[in-house]
């Protein structure tokens, strides 16, 4: 059986990559993690691996990015996959935008950039604690 997935949306490479790093140093080989550029990249991401029988868990998604911003990119998530773990990561959302994340989306988590990696763990541990009950 694949095991689920950890998504992490950005447009800037240097922050997947440090997601990645951050991600797999705390929970190893537990999941996959894959990475896209832009909220539509994401969202075919997510159709491959649901085609396939495999599940996106957590989305970790930048704010400000070409196309669709991260609240409308995490509300259309959650209308179609209400029980994914959404996690802002930006240092450019305006309040509004968050409040209709968290309205619209359920949002779990808002976190600013430069964002510290253990407050980055812990969200996501306590999104799938709260996603399993």
């Amino acid at each position: 059986m694949t095991k689920p997935i950890i998504l992490c949306v950005d447009d800037e490479a240097v922050v997947l990559n440090s997601l990645k790093i951050q991600l797999k140093s705390a929970f190893q080989d537990r999941y996959l993690y894959e990475m896209a550029e832009s909220a539509n990249e994401a969202l075919e991401i997510i159709e491959e691996y649901r085609s396939d029988g495999v599940d996106v868990i957590v989305i970790v998604s930048d704010w400000l990015m070409p196309g669709i911003k991260g609240d409308e990119f995490l509300i259309q998530v959650h209308e179609k996959y209400p029980k994914v773990v959404k996690i802002l990561l930006t240092g450019q959302a305006d309040q509004s935008a968050i409040e209709r994340a968290c309205e619209q989306a359920e949002l779990h988590s808002y976190l600013a950039k430069p964002w510290n990696s253990e407050d980055l763990i812990t969200a996501i541990q306590s999104g799938l604690s709260t996603r399993d009950n």
